[in-house]
Formats: structure tokens, C-alpha cells, sequence
């Protein structure tokens, strides 16, 4: 859980409690300013999860990324001369189409 998170779910709980205080008190700014800390929180504690998200994905790409390179290593050391034929063939079809444009 990150600062955001816990930041937001602070205010927002620190909004209900000054939301209720002002409705206890008859108070129609205290309660205003309850809610707008409430949406504060609760926005706060969205970008938190966002972030939190985004560093799941970021992580999980990584992770991906890396089993690519093991498996392209893996293959390029247990079949060099189909790897060396499809990069011929590659290299060829990349200069043939490049002359034309």
C-alpha cells in the first residue's frame, strides 16, 4: 500500500468526521469542507492505486521481457544455423523492400 493510499484514506476519514460535526452542529460549512476533504481522499487514494497498478504492470513487463531473452537465447544456442537462416532471410526481404521506397 503506498503514502497515497494511506494519506487519502486518512483524509477522507478525517472529511466524514468534520462532515459529521458540522451537520451535528448545524454547521453547512464544516460539512462542505467534510465533503471536499472526503473527495480529496478518495482522489487521492485512486492516484495511489493507479500508481500501485502501474508498478504491477511495470514489473510484470519486466518479468516477460526477460523470459523473452532467455527463450531467444535459448534457441539461438540450440538451433544456430536455422537462426543464422531466418536472419539471412530477414536481412534479405529488409533490403529488397528498402530499395524500393
Amino acid at each position: 500500500m503506498t503514502d497515497d493510499r494511506i494519506s487519502g484514506s486518512a483524509k477522507n476519514i478525517g472529511g466524514q468526521v468534520e462532515e459529521g460535526f458540522g451537520r451535528a452542529t448545524g454547521d453547512v460549512k464544516t460539512q462542505l469542507q467534510g465533503k471536499a476533504r472526503q473527495m480529496e481522499g478518495t482522489l487521492q487514494e485512486v492516484y495511489g492505486q493507479a500508481k500501485e497498478t502501474a508498478a504491477d504492470a511495470a514489473e510484470a513487463l519486466r518479468e516477460s521481457a526477460g523470459e523473452a531473452g532467455d527463450f531467444l537465447r535459448t534457441t539461438i544456442e540450440e538451433r544456430p544455423y536455422t537462426t543464422a537462416a531466418i536472419a539471412l532471410g530477414i536481412g534479405f526481404l529488409i533490403g529488397r523492400f528498402g530499395r524500393r521506397y
